[in-house]
């Protein structure tokens, strides 16, 4: 099926979303939240909400936009995702997403969708702006631009230790239960649809579960397990991970408020997230 380009540029109608404290929690044990964290896993404390879980109300609006190009959702991996907070995100609320397709570009052999999108809270205020990078596989060579080159915030610098280094092995249930909070591919579940679409191997780890363990790594390691101190993030998708892996996230402060990041998969000491970075406020 051809994509349509028409649709680039054209939000669509605002996405209501209501979470409570137990969404908030159930998205924090997704990205491997432990006991010693109650300030993300007990509402006696808020609790909490990890500024990461925006990627929650965020899903289907950008789902939605996927499905608008007419691309192949079993062929649907994501390559790159970012958040920038504008407020802290309540433990409960009915909040407001809108989302456009801000690009549809020619990869040759894959085609990228990258979709923008804003939430509100009930007042209109403006609580989080996210960027999804959306990767269509075998959906490319339609005649379209390659897309342009962004500005590069934070770079691992070459031959330097990194500042800290977070260590946490994920459970070969985690895809499992991280699903719970929205994204129910059955790429993330299924072995036989898995082997199907090209990973022999097994389900593989959400991408946005990785993207949340980062988040979480660089609060507890960098703000002093402040979340609330994590301004904007992002993070690209370079290799698949599978639950049961080894997380390492590394992060190097390259300037005040500014820390480039990468994400390791100790098993096999490859980069599965690169071209990462987090800043910082206090």
């Amino acid at each position: 099926m051809a994509l349509d380009l028409s649709v680039v540029d054209k939000p669509l109608e605002p996405q209501t979303f209501s979470y409570s404290w137990k969404d908030a929690v159930l998205y924090a044990l997704g990205v491997g939240a432990k006991k010693d964290e109650l300030d993300w896993l007990y509402e006696g404390r808020g609790p909490k909400v990890l500024p990461s879980f925006a990627v929650v109300p965020m899903f289907k609006p950008m789902l939605d936009c996927v499905v608008k190009t007419g691309g192949d959702l079993s062929m649907v991996v994501h390559g790159k995702q970012s958040v920038r907070l504008h407020a802290e995100l309540p433990p409960e609320a009915t909040v407001s997403t809108v989302a456009r397709v801000r690009g549809l570009y020619d990869m040759r052999k894959f085609a990228i969708v990258v979709i923008d999108c804003e939430i509100k809270d009930a007042a209109a205020k403006l609580l989080a702006e996210t960027s999804s990078q959306i990767i269509i596989r075998g959906a490319g060579n339609f005649g379209g631009e390659t897309p342009p080159k962004e500005e590069k915030v934070a770079e691992v610098p070459k031959g330097q230790e990194p500042d800290f280094r977070f260590e946490e092995k994920t459970t070969p249930e985690q895809a499992l239960l991280y699903r719970l909070s929205g994204d129910w591919n059955p790429l993330h579940a299924d072995p036989e649809f898995a082997a199907r679409v090209g990973f022999e191997q097994g389900p593989i780890l959400h991408g946005l579960c990785t993207f949340g363990h980062m988040v979480r790594h660089v609060a507890k390691a960098a703000c002093d397990g402040d979340p609330s101190r994590l301004t904007a993030f992002e993070t690209k998708f370079s290799k698949p991970v599978w639950p049961g892996d080894t997380l390492v996230t590394e992060g190097f402060r390259v300037a005040p408020g500014k820390i480039a990041l990468q994400v390791k998969v100790k098993e096999r000491d490859e980069a599965v997230c690169t071209a990462s970075w987090a800043l910082t406020r206090g």
